[in-house]
Protein backbone atom coordinates (compact mmCIF):
# COMPACT_ATOMS: atom_id res chain seq x y z
CA UNK A 1 0.00 0.00 0.00
CA UNK A 2 1.37 3.28 -1.07
CA UNK A 3 0.31 7.27 -0.71
CA UNK A 4 2.70 9.60 -2.76
CA UNK A 5 1.93 11.80 0.15
CA UNK A 6 2.37 9.51 2.81
CA UNK A 7 2.06 10.60 6.19
CA UNK A 8 0.61 8.07 9.15
CA UNK A 9 0.01 8.84 12.61
CA UNK A 10 -0.70 5.76 14.75
CA UNK A 11 -1.81 5.39 18.37
CA UNK A 12 0.14 2.16 20.05
CA UNK A 13 1.40 -0.12 22.88
CA UNK A 14 4.30 -1.37 23.32
CA UNK A 15 4.37 -5.43 23.50
CA UNK A 16 5.12 -5.49 27.43
CA UNK A 17 3.60 -2.04 28.66
CA UNK A 18 4.56 -0.61 32.40
CA UNK A 19 0.85 0.03 32.93
CA UNK A 20 -2.54 -1.67 31.09
CA UNK A 21 -3.52 1.74 29.54
CA UNK A 22 -0.23 2.90 28.75
CA UNK A 23 -0.03 4.90 25.40
CA UNK A 24 2.35 6.32 22.40
CA UNK A 25 1.59 8.12 19.45
CA UNK A 26 3.92 6.86 16.08
CA UNK A 27 4.48 8.52 13.25
CA UNK A 28 5.85 7.33 9.35
CA UNK A 29 6.76 9.11 6.46
CA UNK A 30 7.19 6.29 4.31
CA UNK A 31 5.87 6.25 1.01
CA UNK A 32 5.58 2.39 0.50
CA UNK A 33 4.20 1.33 3.97
CA UNK A 34 4.98 -2.63 3.65
CA UNK A 35 8.93 -1.52 3.01
CA UNK A 36 11.24 -1.78 5.54
CA UNK A 37 11.31 1.70 6.63
CA UNK A 38 7.91 1.37 6.59
CA UNK A 39 8.06 -0.23 9.52
CA UNK A 40 9.88 1.90 11.53
CA UNK A 41 7.90 4.51 13.02
CA UNK A 42 8.79 7.63 15.35
CA UNK A 43 7.80 8.24 18.75
CA UNK A 44 6.02 12.00 18.56
CA UNK A 45 3.82 14.13 20.44
CA UNK A 46 0.27 13.78 20.65
CA UNK A 47 -2.11 14.60 17.61
CA UNK A 48 -4.85 15.51 19.42
CA UNK A 49 -3.77 19.04 21.47
CA UNK A 50 -6.20 19.37 24.53
CA UNK A 51 -7.35 15.91 24.34
CA UNK A 52 -6.91 14.55 28.00
CA UNK A 53 -7.64 11.11 26.47
CA UNK A 54 -5.16 10.90 23.60
CA UNK A 55 -2.48 12.30 26.14
CA UNK A 56 0.55 9.83 25.62
CA UNK A 57 2.10 7.98 28.53
CA UNK A 58 5.02 9.06 30.81
CA UNK A 59 8.52 8.58 28.88
CA UNK A 60 10.21 5.32 29.10
CA UNK A 61 13.35 4.06 28.08
CA UNK A 62 12.80 3.49 23.88
CA UNK A 63 9.61 5.61 23.89
CA UNK A 64 10.81 9.04 24.37
CA UNK A 65 10.36 11.85 21.66
CA UNK A 66 11.89 11.21 18.71
CA UNK A 67 12.80 7.11 19.31
CA UNK A 68 12.55 4.86 16.73
CA UNK A 69 10.24 1.75 17.31
CA UNK A 70 10.02 -1.39 14.82
CA UNK A 71 6.29 -2.44 14.45
CA UNK A 72 7.23 -6.03 16.05
CA UNK A 73 7.56 -3.96 19.46
CA UNK A 74 4.02 -2.76 19.55
CA UNK A 75 0.23 -3.20 18.48
CA UNK A 76 -1.38 -0.54 16.89
CA UNK A 77 -4.27 0.42 18.90
CA UNK A 78 -7.38 2.66 16.95
CA UNK A 79 -6.19 5.68 16.04
CA UNK A 80 -7.85 7.76 19.07
CA UNK A 81 -10.12 7.81 22.12
CA UNK A 82 -13.02 9.32 20.54
CA UNK A 83 -15.84 11.69 22.36
CA UNK A 84 -18.25 11.12 19.27
CA UNK A 85 -18.09 8.84 16.64
CA UNK A 86 -20.87 9.29 13.88
CA UNK A 87 -21.86 7.54 10.71
CA UNK A 88 -24.18 8.89 7.83
CA UNK A 89 -27.15 7.17 6.88
CA UNK A 90 -28.56 6.67 3.02
CA UNK A 91 -25.13 8.35 2.02
CA UNK A 92 -24.82 6.25 -1.36
CA UNK A 93 -25.26 8.27 -4.87
CA UNK A 94 -27.72 10.57 -5.99
CA UNK A 95 -30.20 8.54 -4.14
CA UNK A 96 -28.62 9.52 -1.05
CA UNK A 97 -28.18 12.51 -1.65
CA UNK A 98 -31.78 13.48 -2.86
CA UNK A 99 -32.59 13.02 0.84
CA UNK A 100 -31.90 15.10 3.72
CA UNK A 101 -28.37 14.67 5.37
CA UNK A 102 -28.66 12.52 8.15
CA UNK A 103 -26.22 11.31 10.81
CA UNK A 104 -26.49 8.67 13.14
CA UNK A 105 -24.60 8.02 16.75
CA UNK A 106 -22.32 5.32 17.51
CA UNK A 107 -21.31 4.68 20.95
CA UNK A 108 -17.82 5.90 21.60
CA UNK A 109 -17.27 2.37 23.90
CA UNK A 110 -18.23 0.49 20.47
CA UNK A 111 -14.88 1.28 19.59
CA UNK A 112 -11.67 -1.34 19.26
CA UNK A 113 -8.60 -1.88 17.39
CA UNK A 114 -7.11 -4.05 14.61
CA UNK A 115 -7.07 -7.43 15.54
CA UNK A 116 -9.96 -7.04 18.19
CA UNK A 117 -12.60 -9.49 17.95
CA UNK A 118 -16.03 -8.04 16.51
CA UNK A 119 -18.29 -9.66 19.64
CA UNK A 120 -22.16 -11.13 18.36
CA UNK A 121 -24.23 -11.77 21.08
CA UNK A 122 -26.11 -14.81 20.63
CA UNK A 123 -30.07 -13.15 19.47
CA UNK A 124 -28.06 -10.19 17.98
CA UNK A 125 -29.32 -11.65 14.27
CA UNK A 126 -27.89 -10.41 10.85
CA UNK A 127 -25.51 -8.10 11.09
CA UNK A 128 -23.05 -7.03 8.44
CA UNK A 129 -19.72 -5.07 8.00
CA UNK A 130 -19.27 -1.60 6.49
CA UNK A 131 -16.10 -0.61 5.51
CA UNK A 132 -16.04 3.54 5.38
CA UNK A 133 -13.53 6.17 4.88
CA UNK A 134 -13.36 7.56 8.14
CA UNK A 135 -12.72 10.80 9.86
CA UNK A 136 -10.31 11.78 12.14
CA UNK A 137 -10.93 15.26 13.45
CA UNK A 138 -7.91 17.15 14.75
CA UNK A 139 -8.83 20.25 16.54
CA UNK A 140 -11.80 21.49 18.29
CA UNK A 141 -14.44 23.04 15.82
CA UNK A 142 -17.53 24.29 15.40
CA UNK A 143 -19.72 26.14 12.62
CA UNK A 144 -17.35 25.03 9.66
CA UNK A 145 -17.65 25.82 6.04
CA UNK A 146 -17.25 24.58 2.98
CA UNK A 147 -14.10 27.16 2.65
CA UNK A 148 -12.38 25.57 5.96
CA UNK A 149 -13.66 22.11 6.64
CA UNK A 150 -10.55 20.67 6.00
CA UNK A 151 -8.84 22.81 8.48
CA UNK A 152 -10.43 20.00 11.27
CA UNK A 153 -9.09 16.92 9.38
CA UNK A 154 -5.89 15.60 11.30
CA UNK A 155 -6.45 12.58 8.41
CA UNK A 156 -8.11 9.40 7.51
CA UNK A 157 -8.58 5.85 8.46
CA UNK A 158 -10.21 3.14 7.81
CA UNK A 159 -13.78 1.96 10.13
CA UNK A 160 -15.99 -0.42 9.92
CA UNK A 161 -19.45 0.60 10.49
CA UNK A 162 -20.83 -3.14 11.81
CA UNK A 163 -24.49 -3.16 11.82
CA UNK A 164 -27.12 -5.36 13.03
CA UNK A 165 -29.47 -5.08 10.26
CA UNK A 166 -32.59 -7.00 12.21
CA UNK A 167 -32.33 -4.57 14.94
CA UNK A 168 -32.47 -1.55 12.56
CA UNK A 169 -35.81 -2.19 11.38
CA UNK A 170 -36.97 -2.54 15.24
CA UNK A 171 -35.09 0.56 16.33
CA UNK A 172 -35.57 3.87 14.39
CA UNK A 173 -32.56 5.31 16.35
CA UNK A 174 -30.31 2.91 15.49
CA UNK A 175 -28.87 2.37 18.80
CA UNK A 176 -28.75 -0.74 19.27
CA UNK A 177 -28.34 -1.88 15.91
CA UNK A 178 -25.16 0.53 15.45
CA UNK A 179 -23.45 0.95 19.20
CA UNK A 180 -23.14 -2.33 20.57
CA UNK A 181 -19.64 -3.22 22.40
CA UNK A 182 -17.60 -3.90 19.30
CA UNK A 183 -19.11 -2.44 16.37
CA UNK A 184 -16.49 0.59 15.44
CA UNK A 185 -13.45 -1.42 14.23
CA UNK A 186 -11.25 1.41 13.56
CA UNK A 187 -7.83 1.57 12.13
CA UNK A 188 -4.45 1.04 12.01
CA UNK A 189 -3.44 4.20 11.45
CA UNK A 190 -4.21 7.56 10.20
CA UNK A 191 -3.31 9.09 6.49
CA UNK A 192 -2.91 13.02 6.14
CA UNK A 193 -2.85 15.19 3.38
CA UNK A 194 -4.78 12.12 1.46
CA UNK A 195 -7.02 12.91 -1.65
CA UNK A 196 -10.37 11.13 -0.45
CA UNK A 197 -12.43 12.38 -3.47
CA UNK A 198 -11.82 9.02 -5.76
CA UNK A 199 -11.11 5.77 -3.28
CA UNK A 200 -11.60 2.36 -4.09
CA UNK A 201 -13.30 0.54 -0.49
CA UNK A 202 -14.29 -3.12 0.02
CA UNK A 203 -14.14 -5.82 1.97
CA UNK A 204 -12.84 -9.20 2.00
CA UNK A 205 -14.84 -11.63 3.97
CA UNK A 206 -13.28 -14.99 4.97
CA UNK A 207 -10.52 -14.23 2.13
CA UNK A 208 -12.99 -13.73 -0.77
CA UNK A 209 -13.09 -10.27 -2.09
CA UNK A 210 -16.49 -8.65 -2.06
CA UNK A 211 -17.42 -5.87 -4.65
CA UNK A 212 -15.88 -2.78 -4.20
CA UNK A 213 -17.07 1.15 -4.73
CA UNK A 214 -15.26 3.95 -4.52
CA UNK A 215 -15.46 7.24 -2.25
CA UNK A 216 -16.67 8.96 -5.31
CA UNK A 217 -19.82 6.74 -5.24
CA UNK A 218 -21.05 8.77 -1.62
CA UNK A 219 -23.57 11.24 -1.72
CA UNK A 220 -22.72 13.68 0.66
CA UNK A 221 -19.22 14.26 0.44
CA UNK A 222 -16.40 14.69 3.25
CA UNK A 223 -16.46 18.82 3.45
CA UNK A 224 -20.42 19.00 3.22
CA UNK A 225 -20.75 16.14 6.47
CA UNK A 226 -18.20 17.96 8.60
CA UNK A 227 -20.64 21.08 7.58
CA UNK A 228 -23.65 18.90 8.67
CA UNK A 229 -22.20 17.91 11.61
CA UNK A 230 -20.82 21.11 13.10
CA UNK A 231 -24.02 22.88 12.65
CA UNK A 232 -25.48 21.48 15.59
CA UNK A 233 -22.55 20.63 17.84
CA UNK A 234 -19.22 21.04 18.49
CA UNK A 235 -16.63 18.38 17.20
CA UNK A 236 -13.46 17.50 19.61
CA UNK A 237 -9.73 16.44 19.12
CA UNK A 238 -9.70 12.12 17.77
CA UNK A 239 -13.30 12.29 17.50
CA UNK A 240 -14.05 9.78 13.93
CA UNK A 241 -16.54 10.16 11.45
CA UNK A 242 -17.93 7.25 9.35
CA UNK A 243 -18.43 8.68 5.62
CA UNK A 244 -20.77 6.14 4.30
CA UNK A 245 -20.48 2.73 2.81
CA UNK A 246 -20.98 2.25 -0.98
CA UNK A 247 -19.81 -1.75 -2.03
CA UNK A 248 -20.67 -4.86 -1.27
CA UNK A 249 -21.07 -6.55 2.64
CA UNK A 250 -21.53 -10.08 3.65
CA UNK A 251 -23.60 -11.53 6.81
CA UNK A 252 -20.63 -11.99 9.39
CA UNK A 253 -20.49 -14.85 12.26
CA UNK A 254 -18.51 -16.42 14.61
CA UNK A 255 -15.37 -18.09 13.30
CA UNK A 256 -15.31 -14.82 10.29
CA UNK A 257 -12.25 -12.72 9.77
CA UNK A 258 -13.26 -9.50 8.51
CA UNK A 259 -10.88 -7.08 6.43
CA UNK A 260 -11.73 -3.67 5.68
CA UNK A 261 -9.60 -1.97 2.66
CA UNK A 262 -9.86 1.63 1.72
CA UNK A 263 -7.30 2.82 -0.84
CA UNK A 264 -4.12 4.69 0.15
CA UNK A 265 -4.37 3.75 3.57
CA UNK A 266 -4.80 0.24 3.76
CA UNK A 267 -6.66 -2.18 5.49
CA UNK A 268 -8.43 -3.07 8.67
CA UNK A 269 -9.02 -6.90 9.95
CA UNK A 270 -10.48 -8.17 12.83
CA UNK A 271 -12.10 -11.71 13.66
CA UNK A 272 -15.24 -12.31 14.80
CA UNK A 273 -16.38 -14.13 18.25
CA UNK A 274 -19.23 -15.09 20.27
CA UNK A 275 -19.91 -12.83 22.91
CA UNK A 276 -17.56 -12.86 25.59
CA UNK A 277 -20.32 -11.09 28.36
CA UNK A 278 -23.15 -14.44 27.37
CA UNK A 279 -22.51 -17.18 29.93
CA UNK A 280 -22.07 -20.50 28.44
CA UNK A 281 -24.29 -22.92 28.18
CA UNK A 282 -24.72 -25.45 30.62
Amino acid sequence: MTSSRARRIARVRPISPTTPDEQFFVANDAVEFASEAGRIWTVVDSPFPGSPANGSSAEQPGWHRGAEVVEDTFTFLAPSVPANVFGMAHNTGQPGRDLPTQAFHKAATSVIGPGDAIELASAVGYVDPEAELTVVVGRKVRGLTLENARDAILGFTIGNDVSARDLQKTDELWISAKSQDTFTPAGPWVVTDLDDRDLSIGIVHNGRELRTASSADLGWKVDEILVYLTSFMTLHPGDLVLTGFPAECARIAPGDVVTCRVEGIGELTNPVKAASWEKSPA
